[in-house]
């Protein structure tokens, strides 16, 4: 059959991409049947399908005969191109194999060796960082044990550093080596600083994993600082100097004067570089030591305790009262002693503190300045943690409001100790004045080895007013 030859055979329908064989079964059924019939006849559509089917299949027989020469050629043209292209891809295929292969031989050898390397160098580079911290560590724990050893007087040899040398460059026998506690504590705060600095690229970073490093702190370290710790706070809770019968023409009380502030002194540097430095801390001028403070607090709540328990029961036994108030005076005397020597001591380096770093304009070093200033001595962060101006005044007014119930409670009991406290009205008052104006000075032994302060020459007499209004307001209800 010629293509130009008109076929009734409707191909656009058959090639329509929404032909639907059940649509087309349906209206050939439709039109060679009529509706109303019951029983359809089928084999007249059936025999029109096989009859298409018939001429669609001579109709492709026939193009394919008169169309074989052109296939064929064509065919033979794809497969020679096909067979070119392959064997253009082989070659170049092949290169880049052979390519790869000198790369791998040149380059991906010496990079796993190199790796190997690499790897190799930075295990030994971590071994001896450890082994570095390692020895540190034990560099640092065998210098504490000496320290250690200085503090408890059992190093067996006296030395110039250890005993003092006198005028003559003679040994002084019995003498005390006063900084050895804050050269144990600078020791103890290093190998803090070891011990905390265990994260990745820090200095210490795998000594938690040494079983002699462990060994060293829970059997030297830790004892060792709660020692420190333990002998500093016992000296800062002896502190005396009213007991030292000091002056100018002494020279035993002026050597005891002396001894007696470097051993407080020293107390105060060792808790001041034991109390813990918080991470997020950001300035020096922050820091508040919190061991230091802590000691502090406790030794003037010791001292008002101590000296409240007195008066109460001197009160209640008249005869005992000017010893109880002559001891009132004298721990008054020294905590004006401590806020003296606490006035006129900076703080020293601490180890962990952060450097400020360089200000880039002049506002912030005015503001860096006045930052450190405020806090350019030891007494001012106790004076701030107590909310007062002044150590004697916190003392006797915390006293005085603590001594008005007890004084109420001897009254309330009646008895022989009420009525001897209401005779003895103009005694108690001149007592406990002169008590106060007397404790509000700064010991004889004190005098020769501090600086005067502002504090000692200002006015007590609104102390004693208050100490006297404790007792005299129960007195008069």
């Amino acid at each position: 059959m010629a293509e130009d030859e008109p076929s009734y055979i409707d191909y656009e329908a058959f090639l329509d991409p929404d032909f639907s064989p059940a649509s087309f079964a349906n209206s050939l059924v439709l039109a060679t049947n009529n509706a109303t019939d019951t029983p359809l006849d089928l084999s007249t559509p059936l025999s029109r399908v096989l009859f298409d089917l018939q001429e669609i299949d001579t109709h492709i027989h026939n193009v394919t005969t008169k169309s074989a020469l052109p296939l064929l050629t064509h065919t033979r043209d794809q497969t020679a191109a096909a067979e070119r292209i392959l064997k253009e891809t082989e070659q170049q295929i092949s290169s880049v194999t052979k390519g790869y292969e000198r790369l791998e031989q040149e380059v991906l050898r010496k990079w796993e060796n190199a790796d190997e390397a690499r790897v190799a160098a930075e295990n030994s580079l971590a071994t001896v960082r450890l082994a570095r911290a390692v020895a540190r560590c034990l560099a640092l724990g065998r210098q504490l044990e000496g320290q250690l050893a200085e503090v408890t007087g059992r190093n067996g040899t006296a030395t110039a550093a250890t005993q003092g040398l006198d005028n003559a460059g003679s040994p002084i026998p019995g003498r005390e080596d006063y900084r050895a506690l804050e050269r144990a504590a600078s020791t103890i705060v290093n190998l803090r600083r070891m011990f905390s600095a265990t994260a990745a690229g820090e200095e210490g970073y795998g000594l938690d994993r040494v079983r002699v490093i462990r060994t060293l702190r829970g059997e030297l370290v830790i004892p060792a600082e709660n020692m420190i710790k333990a002998r500093a706070q016992q000296t800062i809770n002896r502190f005396s100097m009213s007991s030292i019968a000091a002056g100018s023409h002494s020279q035993a009380g002026y050597r005891q004067a002396r001894d007696a502030r470097a051993r407080l002194v020293s107390a105060v540097i060792t808790l001041y570089i034991l109390s813990p430095v918080p991470k997020s801390l950001s300035s020096p001028a922050e820091f508040n030591p919190e061991l230091l403070l802590s000691t502090l607090q406790g030794y003037m709540h010791t001292a008002i305790v101590t000296s409240l328990n007195s008066l109460s029961r001197s009160l209640s036994m008249l005869p005992s009262l000017e010893r109880t108030l002559n001891e009132l005076s004298g721990r008054c005397q020294d905590i004006f002693a401590l806020e003296a020597i606490l006035s006129n001591l900076r703080p020293p380096a601490h180890p962990l503190l952060p450097v400020l770093g360089p200000s880039t304009n002049n506002g912030s070093m005015q503001d860096r300045a006045s930052e450190i200033t405020s806090k350019n001595n030891l007494l001012q962060p106790l004076l701030n943690a107590l909310d007062t101006s002044s150590l004697p005044s916190y003392f006797w007014r915390s006293l005085a409001s603590s001594l008005a119930p007890r004084v109420q409670e001897i009254l309330n009991r009646g008895g022989v100790s009420a009525r001897t406290l209401r005779s003895n009205r103009d005694r108690l008052k001149r007592d406990i004045r002169e008590c106060v104006l007397r404790g509000s000075h700064l010991p004889a032994a004190t005098s020769v080895t501090e600086k005067r302060t502002g504090a000692e020459a200002g006015n007590w007499e609104r102390e004693a007013a208050v100490m006297v209004g404790s007792v005299m307001n129960a007195l008069d209800r």
